[in-house]
């Protein structure tokens, strides 16, 4: 079985053979954005998590607080349903899923996109894990991994893609999530976390699976 890892090269590989100058500028703004240190900010290994309360694909509200006292809480971060990137995560996450709820934790994906019609019938919302609207990226923020989008990106999704960020997100049109994700003891304590400005680069699942086991 390949690894995320593998997969997500996989598909660099071809757009770097499909298209070319755009992966071109990609790089080019990924460089940029590590040498800013984007994802600074990112709440560390030992620090309290902030807590929230957003909608679930059907509207209803889920607490973080409610969820840490029932296990450890993995908290990963994804641009949305339209992100190809985003798709090969959280499958790789689904796959292992049993996994993560044996030791007892619980797996939240949190993105900007809105808790509609459409959320529901994507690929995402019909996997087993909860899927939480973060619309203004407010949560992101607080976790330190909200990204303005380099105007580049943005035209490359409304113009090649044809989407409609400000629809699927309800106005916001240019914030999004650094794909980041987060290991909550029950306690609220970041025990691991993996940041990466690259939004082509995911952690594996099988690192959230050592570092759940040692917390069992």
């Amino acid at each position: 079985m390949s690894t995320l890892r593998e997969l997500t090269d996989a598909k660099i590989g071809m757009g770097r053979k499909n298209n070319p100058e755009f992966m071109k500028g990609v790089d080019a703004i990924i460089e940029n954005a590590k040498e800013f240190e984007l994802g600074k900010h990112a709440i560390k290994i030992g620090e309290k998590a902030p807590v929230f309360e957003l909608p679930n694909a059907q509207g209803a509200s889920v607490e973080l607080a409610g969820l840490l006292k029932k296990g450890p809480v993995v908290i990963t971060f994804y641009r949305g349903s339209w992100c190809p990137y985003c798709n090969l995560q959280l499958r790789a996450l689904q796959d292992r899923l049993g996994d993560i709820h044996e030791l007892g934790a619980q797996l939240i994906a949190i993105s900007p996109e809105v808790p509609d019609g459409s959320l529901t019938e994507n690929e995402i919302s019909k996997m087993d894990f909860t899927v939480l609207s973060d619309q203004d990226a407010q949560v992101a923020s607080q976790y330190g991994v909200a990204w303005e989008v380099p105007e580049f990106l943005m035209e490359h999704m409304r113009v090649d893609r044809g989407l409609d960020l400000k629809k699927i997100n309800n106005g916001n049109a240019s914030v999004l999530p650094i794909p980041a994700t987060f290991i909550l003891g029950t306690d609220g304590i970041v025990k691991w976390n993996y940041v990466n400005a690259d939004y082509r680069t995911r952690s594996e699942p099988e690192e959230i699976i050592e570092t759940l086991k040692k917390l069992a």
